[in-house]
């Protein structure tokens, strides 16, 4: 089984083309106004997300994902399925 703990890495890595500052990703870090995302950028690292772990997030889940911490645990859930 997944766990957040092999999640986190891998997620981490993903996001990482996106940070503006070395060392500025980590769990708390907010998607949209600390790595600057606009919508279609968040959309697009979704995109590859869903792909990298085979999974589908719910559109209407996505009001709850700001952090990468609650990207983590969303992706945790839904592996769990």
């Amino acid at each position: 089984m997944t766990t957040y703990a092999d999640i986190l890495p891998q997620l981490l890595e993903t996001l990482k083309p996106h940070a503006k500052k070395v060392g500025q990703l980590k769990e708390t870090t907010d998607l949209v106004s600390e790595l600057g995302l606009d919508s279609l950028q968040v959309m697009q690292v979704l995109l590859k997300i869903e792909d990298q772990f085979d999974i589908s997030i719910p559109l209407n889940n996505l009001p709850n994902i700001r952090t990468v911490k609650d990207l983590g645990q969303e992706i945790e859930t839904l592996l769990k399925g």
